[in-house]
Parts: C-alpha cells; structure tokens; sequence
C-alpha cells in the first residue's frame, strides 16, 4: 500500500510507524517484525481495519475484474466465432463493428504467422475502452 492508503487505515502511530518499518527487511527479520507488529494489532480495532481496507481495496478489486472481462471479450472476439461479434456488438453499441473486425483478422493473421501480437494488444485496449470510457 502506499504512504497514503495507509493513512487511510484507522491505526494507531505505534502500529502505522511499525508497518512503515516493515518495508525494505529482510526475510528473517521481517519474520520477527511480523510477531511485533501481530502483538499491536491485538490492541487495535480490527473490525474497523478490515472495513477500511475493504473500501481502499475495492477500486482495484473492480480494476481487475474490468481487466478480467476486457481479456475474455477479447479471446471470444479471436475465436473466430462471427456470433461472439455480434454479442460483443450488441452488449456495447458504440463499438465499431468493422474496426473490431479489422483487428481481429490481424491478429489471427499475426497468429498463424508467429509475429508478436499487436493487433491482438490493440483489440485488448479497444475493449477494455469500451467497457471503461473513463480510462
């Protein structure tokens, strides 16, 4: 987590200032540190830590499974299958249908090839625009 996601996190300064020491140690010594640090924690609100890092988390939670959904539309839109198509159409109307086409015939022709996949990178990122305008 970074500085300011942990300054999110409901702990105490003991426990904050521990956690912070924690980055950057050793194996060995990052395993007593995380005795120490499990010895503050039984002092804290654990309840309202969870809940805390449940709300800091979500975003990327949602990030990810935007991500997740992008990759799947994109391996059935390289299926071949024309009624993956017009299913991806018809879930995002403002798609480009001959655009979409055009990527996927490059990137199974880059396939067959053995080139590196940029056609294939290309749809990824129209669909993961599509599902997330405001990327």
């Amino acid at each position: 987590m970074s500085n300011g996601q942990l300054s999110a996190i409901p702990l105490s300064e003991e426990t904050r200032a521990a956690v912070l020491a924690a980055q950057g140690m050793a194996r060995n010594a990052l395993q007593r540190h995380y005795r120490y640090l499990s010895s503050l924690l039984a002092e804290e609100d654990v309840a309202a830590i969870r809940a805390a890092l449940a709300g800091e988390l979500q975003p990327h939670v949602e990030d990810v499974a935007k991500l997740h959904e992008a990759e799947r539309w994109r391996d059935a839109l390289l299926s071949g299958d024309e009624r993956q198509l017009a299913a991806f159409v018809e879930r995002y109307p403002p798609c480009d249908r001959a655009h979409v086409r055009l990527l996927v015939g490059h990137a199974r022709r880059e396939l067959e090839l053995g080139k590196p996949p940029k056609s294939a990178r290309e749809l990824f990122r129209y669909v993961r625009r599509l599902l997330d305008p405001r990327d």
